[in-house]
């Protein structure tokens, strides 16, 4: 059991109960219900508004994607106060009260009748149209407005925050030990492992309630779920472990880039042992070990020149507008050096952002009955993505790392580069995989002269989309979770919350970057690839263009990781048996410590 590591009066260090695997409950319970709820708004909100809220198909198409916009990118607010201010406990917390109040205003929407336009039947007769249904008012569009504002603003506090949040419950703080423990990589699978397992639960029950029930009860059950899940994750509050936070570290990052362009006349000495260095300073922001001096972007190492008049020779204290310390250097070199490798995440998002799309379509296309009464609906083929994803995590938890540790000695079995990396490869095979179903399904819509009747139905089972499906379902157990780790361990100890949220901002923008695609094919191909009648249309030659992508983006990642500089840390080891003080170096690297400079498999 991981226990949190302080000091005693003395300066010797004493152990705890805070922190380890008895926080989960509280900590998973809060993002578990985040997904349980966006995951059963999304899923269905378009039936809502367009249903319910009579509001125009295009119209409500773009509300939903505005509004996914500016909830992928409001965690990147919520990192910045949780690293600057507030903390990552209290964020969350005041995300999850955020949250709370956008579903109970979802939830009056739905039951208040003056909040919703009168139904069809009522307003127009039992023979209206849709287009004689009354459309809400700006009054009723602006309780959904600010609904779903607030839903917004509260999952930019909790999704940032709360992966590393459970990561800080394993991290033994101030003892050596490398941050987030041994058992971190155990926690990264068990939170996704949670997460889907709330997807699932959601694209099944929450649907079914709000299509069968009510909309009052759909949303309801969620902001019900949400109440217990804050109230348990602030009664949990005496068994945290709670990093402070130390002022803004984008601060200090600017701080690093004005005084590196004051000084970019100086000349970086040979000696790396003469840029400027101070512990005292440092201390706040280094609790797991200072930063040591890597020879990658070494033009930002003149931040760290010390010249007349970088200390105020009133206090003695430096000016960090014309010096930095060579930390906070190195905290600015890490987080640039992961943008590479973040990247590459943003067009496997992309290609399995058609899973919600094209591959739907498919399905529509073909025989869906399991049961001579009773056939699969073509959006509930997205749950053997999600099902794949539990039963990888479980297997890679309880069959993989056992049998890998045997050979390379990790307790992770192995690194979270080859667990990325992996999931890359996999994802290649994934739209491969769509790609041969669809040549294989256009042939048999072409066999039965179904070419030119969309609306038919293709001779042909809607399992054979399973393959692609679970296939990207292993991608996601692969990279995502290798991806969360990998920008947890190798981001700078004070920016953990706000390297979590580039996890989100890689989501919005692979979503983004799949329209763009689709838009440029479009245009290229001048409508023929991608056809509103796909039996007529080669969905197919965009899937191996989307497999071409992959490709070039795998050949990518293994570019930028062979380049990759791990970051590596002084760490104070505190005092032996023998009273004598230590001091070492170490180096974070997928879930293990490397005694290696560049990064390799």
């Amino acid at each position: 059991m991981a226990t949190a590591a302080l000091a005693d009066e003395d300066g010797s260090p004493k152990k705890t109960k805070q922190g380890g695997f008895k926080t989960m409950p509280f900590i998973l319970a809060n993002e578990i219900c985040d997904r349980f709820a966006t995951a059963g708004f999304n899923a269905n909100m378009i039936t809502y508004l367009t249903q319910q809220l009579h509001l125009p198909l295009v119209e409500a198409s773009n509300l939903l994607t505005n509004f996914n916009g500016t909830a992928a990118f409001t965690p990147v607010l919520g990192a910045i106060i949780a690293d600057s201010c507030a903390g990552r406990f209290w964020t969350i917390a005041g995300g999850g009260a955020l949250y709370q109040l956008g579903m109970l205003g979802l939830v009056v929407s739905a039951l208040v009748p003056a909040l919703r336009p009168a139904s069809c039947s009522a307003g127009a007769g039992a023979g209206a149209t849709a287009t004689a249904c009354q459309r809400a008012g700006a009054g009723q569009l602006a309780m959904l407005y600010v609904s779903l504002l607030l839903t917004a603003l509260g999952g930019g506090g909790i999704r940032p925050c709360v992966v590393a949040f459970g990561a800080d419950q394993f991290a033994l703080r101030g003892t050596g030990r490398r941050p987030g423990g041994d058992q971190k990589w155990s926690y990264f699978n068990l939170y996704f492992f949670s997460m889907g397992l709330a997807v699932l639960l959601a694209l099944t029950v929450v649907v079914y309630i709000q299509e069968n029930v009510g909309w009052g009860w759909g949303f309801g059950i969620p902001a019900i779920a949400m109440f217990v899940s804050v109230l348990s994750f602030v009664v949990g509050y005496p068994l945290y472990v709670k990093v402070k936070p130390e002022g803004s570290p984008f601060k200090r990052l600017l701080q690093v880039l004005v005084a590196a362009f004051k000084k970019r006349k100086e000349s970086v000495p040979e000696d790396v042992g003469l840029l400027y260095q101070n512990k005292e300073l440092d201390a706040a922001i280094a609790a797991d070990g200072r930063l040591l001096h890597t020879d990658q972007l070494r033009f930002l190492d003149r931040a760290a020149v010390l010249t007349t008049g970088d200390v105020v020779s009133d206090s003695g204290e430096p000016d960090l507008w014309r010096v930095s310390t060579v930390h906070r250097v190195e905290e600015l070199k890490s987080i640039v050096r992961m943008l590479p490798l973040w990247a590459a995440s943003i067009t496997l998002v992309a290609a399995a952002s058609h899973n919600f799309t094209f591959a739907i379509q498919q399905a529509r296309t073909m025989d869906r009955h399991l049961t001579p009464r009773f056939q699969i609906p073509p959006a509930t083929m997205i749950i053997f993505t999600t099902l794949t994803m539990l039963v990888s995590l479980a297997l890679y938890d309880r069959v993989f790392v056992p049998v890998a540790r045997r050979y390379t000695g990790r307790r992770s079995g192995v690194t979270y580069f080859q667990r990325m990396g992996a999931g890359f490869a996999v994802s290649v095979l994934g739209v491969m995989a769509g790609a041969l179903v669809e040549s294989r399904r256009r042939r048999v819509a072409r066999e039965h002269g179904l070419v030119d009747s969309p609306g038919a139905v293709v001779p042909i089972s809607v399992f054979w989309l399973v393959p692609q499906y679970a296939l990207h379902g292993m991608s996601d157990a692969l990279s995502t979770v290798g991806h969360m780790e990998f920008l947890y361990d190798q981001s700078p100890e004070s920016m953990r919350s706000s390297a979590a949220a580039l996890f989100w901002v890689a989501g919005s923008l692979g979503n983004y970057l799949g329209t763009v695609l689709v838009t440029v094919v479009q245009s290229a191909t001048r409508g023929v690839w991608l056809q509103d009648n796909i039996n007529k249309g080669r969905l197919d030659y965009y899937y191996w263009l989307v497999t071409f992508l992959l490709v070039l983006n795998l050949f990518y990642y293994i570019v930028c990781f062979h380049f990759y500089t791990l970051k590596t840390f002084e760490v104070d080891a505190g005092r032996t048996n023998g009273g004598e003080e230590q001091v070492g170096e170490r180096q974070a690297e997928a879930a293990e410590p490397c005694h290696v400079q560049v990064a390799s498999f």
